[in-house]
């Protein structure tokens, strides 16, 4: 609706048809509701002061990274509409009657004062105090100008010394971007002929009628309780412009975000490279071991150059990467990521979580020379106490935490629905049949799908970044269809 449409509404009219749209489900919901304005849950007129108050809720999860009403970091917070789980009429009560409203970015997010200020305003309860987007406007150009004018640009270390007289040096990852990183790396290693289409053109010639899975896809990912993110993503359909090779994945960091960042854009680089040379089974092998060591050696390079500063910073991540390659399902993974498929109706697991806690990786891990130990709940591998045994990343623990992924390989069929991969947030607390339930009951867009996931688990109770990508592999006939 435009501005020009909305301000020729009147109370004479204007009558609303009531129920939110937007994919819901019976206890808690993932959709427009949650957006909504107090007046336009009341059922009253809607003005451009409503379109504000969604603004100010998208913006605002924007600066957290956290979907409304799942941040638990408050106190205040401790109890929120998902922990409750509040039914579709007690949200609407708490918003409109109760001013609920979700948690505000802190500043220590890096948000402007001044733009927490704009969103509080923008959600006021009464429309009428609300700005207009031309007020909006004016005040977001003066956030920038002040931003502009006042920024400067961040060293990479500052050396502070302390009252007893001790000198404390504070490194700043964030003056390196790994995510460049990464690219740069594989765009100097990627020399490719563009002539010839990724391992299309290894499968046989006479398999041209075989069955060719119809794809669509999506993602959500949230930092959840945590305050910073350290997962990453990517989504390539028609990798290399080739329309039957696409490629997901999701990369888990600890230990901070670098390994994590990196990864994402070299994984699918080597990927595409040796894409052209060698099978995907030993593609996906050479793009996460390839990706682990260049990462370590970047590492190494950026601590001589001293950007950065602290020595004993070791991070890591872990990866789970599917290939799909016409009518074939490859799926590489190297931690406790996962991917399952629906297969007829059940979950038809695509990986196995590498973790100390499983006796063959733990006897593979001591046989490499490296302590595994209980510690505090689980098996713990190193100093480090690292649950997992296979990662990117990780130096300090190499060669017994390696980055060799496990492959597992299918043929696709009719009875394959769908795809659902995601960092341990989500399966921490969901198990594969729930996963498969949830997504059956959901409006069948992949992007709300990976939605409705990400806040259930936040619901359940999940205590890390969550990251879910969802692929649909044959058409639905309408948005709404309910398998």
């Amino acid at each position: 609706m435009y501005q020009k449409d909305i301000k020729s509404v009147s109370v004479e009219n204007w009558k609303s048809s009531g129920k939110p749209t937007g994919g819901f489900y019976k206890k808690n919901m993932v959709g427009t509701l949650i957006y909504m304005a107090p007046e336009i849950l009341r059922k009253d007129l809607h003005t451009e002061k409503s379109d504000v108050y969604s603004f100010a809720i998208s913006v605002n999860e924007l600066l957290t990274g956290v979907v409304p009403y799942t941040d638990l970091r408050a106190e205040a917070q401790a109890h929120t509409v998902l922990e409750m789980t509040y039914t579709e009429q007690q949200l609407t009560s708490a918003v409109v009657s109760q001013g609920l409203r979700p948690a505000l970015a802190l500043p220590e997010s890096g948000s402007p004062p001044s733009l927490l200020s704009l969103i509080q305003h923008c959600w006021d309860p009464d429309p009428e105090q609300r700005p207009s987007f031309e007020d909006i406007i004016q005040d977001l150009n003066a956030i920038q100008k002040h931003l502009v004018t006042y920024s400067c640009p961040s060293p990479s270390h500052s050396v502070i010394v302390s009252q007893e007289g001790n000198t404390e040096v504070h490194h700043y990852q964030e003056a390196l971007n790994w995510f460049n990183q990464g690219e740069l790396l594989t765009k100097k290693a990627n020399k490719l002929d563009h002539t010839v289409h990724p391992w299309v053109d290894s499968f046989d010639r006479s398999s041209v009628s075989m069955y060719r899975p119809t794809l669509s896809w999506g993602s959500f990912a949230t930092c959840g309780r945590r305050e910073t993110m350290e997962d990453t993503h990517f989504m390539l359909p028609c990798m290399s412009e080739e329309k039957d090779v696409h490629s997901f994945g999701i990369f888990d960091g600890h230990r901070g975000a670098a390994a994590a960042e990196f990864s994402v854009r070299a994984v699918p680089g080597f990927l595409k490279q040796f894409g052209h040379t060698t099978s995907p089974t030993d593609a996906l092998v050479q793009a996460f071991m390839k990706s682990d060591t260049a990462f370590r050696e970047e590492l190494i390079i950026h601590q001589k150059s001293k950007r950065i500063i602290q020595k004993d910073w070791h991070p890591g991540c872990t990866a789970v990467t599917a290939l799909i390659v016409r009518n074939k399902l490859f799926v590489a993974n190297a931690g406790d990521c996962r991917a399952i498929l629906s297969r007829a109706g059940k979950p038809f697991p695509m990986t196995r979580d590498h973790v100390a806690s499983c006796a063959k990786e733990r006897e593979r891990v001591i046989k490499e020379g490296t302590e595994v130990r209980w510690q505090i709940d689980t098996w713990r591998v190193g100093a480090a106490a690292l649950q997992v045994t296979r990662s990117i990343g990780d130096d300090d623990l190499k060669p017994a935490v390696t980055a060799l992924p496990e492959i597992i390989e299918t043929d696709l069929s009719t009875d394959d629905e769908f795809l659902v991969m995601a960092s341990d947030g989500l399966w921490d607390v969901v198990g594969n049949e729930d996963v498969l339930s949830i997504i059956k009951d959901t409006v069948k867009e992949p992007g709300m799908c990976s939605k409705r996931l990400a806040t259930e688990a936040a619901s359940r109770g999940s205590k890390d970044n969550i990251t879910v990508i969802v692929v649909f592999l044959r058409p639905v006939s309408t948005a709404e269809r309910i398998y």
